[in-house]
């Protein structure tokens, strides 16, 4: 039996001792919440595919269950992969861009240093994100970061939720005319997904994760256009 606290309701999201008790002989019994009656967390027996795509549903009971119920520790794996996506993707626009035919040209534009550098410019972006909206969250609740491991565990919400960048590769070796209205969708999703994981962490209204996005994306917003006043990505 885990220790008081260790896990949520995916409900109600308050504290749960244990998720299921083991009564042997392959016996196992779902435990049921003592404040909203219901099974703490049902999808312990549901198929992992049945919960990524309530995820994507952005359903706050799949959020529960992958954050607090859940070993998932891929949420820093899944950044730095995520960001890969976004600089490779902005590496092809930069090249595309290029009007000049020379083959000369393109082996410098094929350089490992331009994907760095745009691997750069969107670490730095999305850091500039996610600064902003711990600043307004800890502004607006304070109370509710007051430990190291508040600000991780929203961290880690943040990152997990982020996921759907992954769509960027095929957006964009699919490409078609439609493209910038998908890369716009994938955008959306993802700020989407970033409000649930923020609402469900801290146990919020659906006001105030918003809110701090909005904060984040001007902070972001400041950052490009420095980025751009500076020519550093060009």
């Amino acid at each position: 039996m885990a220790a008081l606290g260790a896990y949520r309701c995916i409900e109600c999201s308050r504290e749960a001792a244990e998720l299921y008790r083991d009564y042997q002989r392959g016996v196992l019994r779902i435990s049921i919440c003592k404040s909203c009656q219901k099974p703490v967390d049902k999808y312990i027996e549901y198929d992992p595919v049945i919960i990524l795509i309530n995820a994507v549903l952005c359903k706050a009971q799949a959020y529960r269950h992958i954050l607090f119920n859940t070993k998932i520790n891929i949420h820093g794996k899944l950044c730095i992969f995520c960001l890969l996506c976004e600089a490779y993707l902005r590496w092809l626009q930069l090249q595309d861009s290029s009007q000049n035919t020379d083959p000369d040209d393109l082996i410098r534009y094929a350089r490992e240093w331009d994907f760095y550098r745009m691997f750069g410019i969107a670490s730095l972006e999305q850091t500039s994100f996610l600064v902003g909206i711990f600043i307004s969250l800890w502004w607006m609740r304070p109370e509710m970061l007051k430990t190291k491991s508040d600000f991780i565990l929203l961290l880690k919400a943040l990152l997990l939720s982020s996921y759907g960048k992954l769509l960027l590769i095929p957006a964009v070796i699919w490409e078609h005319d439609y493209t910038p209205l998908c890369l716009a969708f994938i955008k959306v999703f993802v700020l989407i997904s970033n409000s649930q994981a923020i609402r469900v962490t801290l146990n919020l209204n659906r006001i105030l994760p918003w809110l701090a996005i909005f904060f984040g994306l001007i902070l972001e917003s400041g950052v490009v256009c420095l980025v751009q006043k500076l020519r550093w990505d060009v």
